[in-house]
């Protein structure tokens, strides 16, 4: 292990790619360059909520260092880890469609890069801690809120084996910065908080974007427009140090060393994707800026876990056109590919890329995407009609209103049919099912107008009297279509009851699992050891569907401890989610690692059961695995 003092830093990206001459730290157009020079802010009474132990690990410090007194100091931006320089990238970006030129890193730090012991390189960065030339007119600054769900989400998806950044530390502090939270006039005063970020490079597609010509669309191009020297340096940076053997095979012709390092980011990036529909996770804001050519998960935002299955579901509520839905986002990954594609234009031909997307694309995401759903089924053998019987499990999600992550985790519960005890779990699961579809009152209020009627009235009658007028709305067309989708479900709803739903519920699912039990049966087909067999599906399902998931209510109920000045919520949701296919986890030992920070809370838990939630003064127990409460219905992320 190492200390703060004694990290061995080697800075390569500011070694090898050019930076902004300019020293001084003000807002401007950054040409020519891939990084600007920038010196953290400080903050006042910086203190320490949480950190990964198995994340700071990558940089050899223990339990030790992350318990002195002085590492809030260092991760918080207060003082420098000798050997850093910070620095924020330079990017651009396409978001929700349309190329908005420079945007780069406004509110991230690069700190420098570590070598461990192990020889392996990591970029460290910090996220809070001041502005940067490309901040334009925000403060540089993240909030407790912010900054607890990019920390632990960050961790969850590791844990669940999904590629991502990682999260070392999250540090808040007594500076304070106004926020409004929805963009509605309510201004509330926010701690200002740091976290840690720890990947292999954050490097994204917008980093070459920097080099785009004017937009035809929006009128704005990179800073470094036409710069093809700048192209090929970047390209040779990262193909050299993150695809070594690419670049071993292909360094003696450019063109196909970029555009087998294009292949596998394409590859790469389906992988991900496919990973992602299968926990029922949305990123929420996937711009080319928010893309890594790691194939990583990064830029954790308005993010969300499915709770009742919904394809079209937005876990980002300033995304009023769905463009980012659960299901739209194989489709935008591949798209941002494209644009990938055509920031390399300089150096790759259209001819090489344009033909290929789709086949390098579709053939990575199904592959993965099948794998991971027969696991998911405990499906040991591979038959064509596997991929109706996935469908329809969906199908019959949406129908019911059913819990993604609980509904997946029970099926472990099912034995093959030939097993003794086949129809009393059986039995048990399905009424356990049951209970995890949602209610008529809650399917009522998913429907419930979001838009005044008054407003709804007039845009229809401008439509009528004007159809050119949609044109012109653009994306705000799109919410209205929404929206009266939503009064035409709620209209069928209306004589809908509890009782009845319920009924309906139990067909359905009995329905489904007819076909699930015929499939189970040719698994037993030519099986000398039933017992055997059984035993390594439910290992593997268990292995593939979670227990726990950062669900909205879990993250909320963490923040509000936490702004409440008790991070012991925080932690245990940590501890839970480095452990999400586990039946139970030991909570009752995270003091040891807190030593200094020991609040009553910690004392007081000492299972993984359950939760207090204080909602609206009202306390109410919640378990980490269950549907959400109604209190977290009304939960918003922007």
């Amino acid at each position: 292990m190492s200390t703060f003092e004694a990290l061995s830093f080697d800075n390569l990206a500011l070694k090898l790619l050019p930076i902004d001459p300019e020293k001084d730290n003000f807002a401007r157009q950054v040409p020519g360059a891939c990084f600007s020079l920038v010196m953290p802010e400080k903050v006042e009474n910086p203190k320490m909520v949480a950190y990964s132990p198995s994340a700071m690990r990558l940089l050899d410090l223990d339990d030790s260092q992350m318990r002195r007194e002085d590492a809030a100091e260092y991760f918080g931006g207060n003082k420098l880890l000798p050997g850093s320089k910070p620095a924020a990238h330079c990017y651009c970006g396409h978001q929700f469609g349309y190329f908005s030129g420079q945007l780069g890193d406004g509110a991230a730090m690069y700190l420098g890069e570590v070598v461990n012991k192990a020889g392996d390189r990591w970029e460290i960065q910090v996220k809070g801690a001041g502005p940067t030339p490309y901040s334009r007119q925000s403060d540089g600054r993240k909030v407790l809120r912010s900054t607890i769900r990019e920390f632990l989400c960050s961790e969850a998806m590791h844990h669940l084996g999904i590629a991502t950044t990682r999260a070392g530390t999250c540090v808040t502090s007594d500076t304070r910065v106004v926020r409004d939270i929805f963009y509605n006039g309510n201004p509330i005063q926010e701690r200002c908080s740091v976290v840690l970020r720890i990947a292999p490079t954050f490097f994204r597609f917008g980093s070459f974007e920097i080099v785009r010509g004017t937009s035809a669309d929006t009128g704005r191009k990179g800073p470094s427009e036409g710069n093809e020297q700048l192209l090929r340096q970047m390209l040779d940076y990262c193909i050299k140090n993150f695809y070594p053997e690419i670049w071993s095979a292909h360094q003696d012709s450019k063109e196909d060393l970029y555009f087998e390092f294009w292949r596998e980011v394409t590859r790469r990036t389906a992988r991900l994707v496919a990973d992602w529909q299968c926990v029922g996770w949305c990123h929420g804001v996937l711009n080319t800026d928010n893309m890594s050519i790691m194939g990583i998960t990064i830029d954790y935002g308005p993010f969300g876990f499915q709770d009742r299955y919904k394809p079209d579901f937005i876990c980002n509520a300033s995304d009023d056109g769905g463009r980012y839905t659960y299901q739209k986002q194989p489709e935008i990954c591949k798209w941002n590919c494209k644009k990938l594609a055509e920031a390399m234009r300089m150096v790759l031909p259209a001819a090489r890329t344009e033909p290929n997307l789709h086949q390098i694309f579709d053939e990575a995401y199904q592959d993965g995407y099948t794998s991971k759903m027969r696991m998911k089924f405990g499906l040991m053998k591979s038959i064509p009609e596997d991929k109706d019987l996935v469908e329809s499990f969906f199908q019959t999600m949406e129908k019911t209103g059913a819990d993604f992550t609980n509904s997946f985790r029970c099926l472990s519960g099912i034995p093959l049919p030939s097993s003794s005890d086949f129809v009393k779990r059986f039995e048990d699961v399905k009424d356990y099912l049951l209970t995890q579809c949602c209610t008529a009152e809650e399917l009522k209020k998913e429907y419930k107008p979001r838009m005044d009627p008054r407003q709804l009235q007039m845009f229809l009658q401008l439509m009528q009297t004007n159809p050119g007028v949609v044109s012109a709305l653009g994306p705000r067309f799109a919410a209205i279509s929404q929206e009266l989708e939503r009064m035409e479900k709620m209209e069928l709803l209306e004589s809908l009851t509890d009782e009845s739903k319920l009924t309906d519920d139990r067909k359905s699912w009995e329905e489904w699992f007819t076909k699930y039990t015929d499939r189970l049966r040719l698994e037993e087909e030519g099986c000398s050891d039933l017992d055997l067999l059984n035993s390594e599906r439910v290992k593997v399902m268990n292995q593939t569907n979670p227990k726990y998931i950062l669900r909205n209510y879990i993250a909320q109920n963490a923040i509000d401890t936490a702004e409440k000045g008790d991070y012991s919520e925080v932690r245990r949701v940590l501890r839970l989610l480095e452990n999400p296919y586990e039946e139970s986890v030991n909570l009752s030992d995270l003091s040891i690692s807190y030593a200094q920070t020991v609040t009553d809370a910690d004392e007081q838990m000492s299972g993984a059961s359950s939760f207090n939630v204080d909602a609206g003064h009202v306390r109410a127990s919640c378990s980490y695995d269950s549907r959400p409460p109604e209190w977290a219905l009304a939960l918003r992320v922007t």
